[in-house]
């Protein structure tokens, strides 16, 4: 495994603020060799007289009419709902206050 690959994860880590041991960014340098082993590979690949393609398949993707149709009365939505505050439903609240 290469320096630069060790160097590379490191400057990564330091951006994602992640704290790596030795044996994790060997891993992490590892894996990194190993993706762009195989990005060089493809790019071996002969592609002369392919033409490029936006998807796999030539089929279009087919896009339905917007239908407006009549929905359920909100006091039948809410009938079953746990807690509920007018017209919305109640749910706790997932706020997450981190600690340094």
């Amino acid at each position: 495994m290469s320096d630069d690959f060790i160097r590379e994860v490191e400057h990564v880590a330091r951006l994602a603020r992640l704290s790596l041991s030795s044996e994790e960014k060997e891993l992490m340098a590892d894996q990194l060799g190993a993706i762009l082993e195989t990005a060089r590979k493809v790019r071996e690949i002969d592609t002369v007289g392919i033409e490029p393609t936006a998807h796999v398949f030539s089929i279009p993707a087919f896009l339905r009419e917007d239908n407006i149709s009549p929905s359920l009365p909100v006091e039948k939505v809410l009938q079953n709902a746990p807690k509920k505050m007018k017209s919305y439903f109640r749910v706790p609240s997932i706020t997450v206050i981190e600690e340094e």
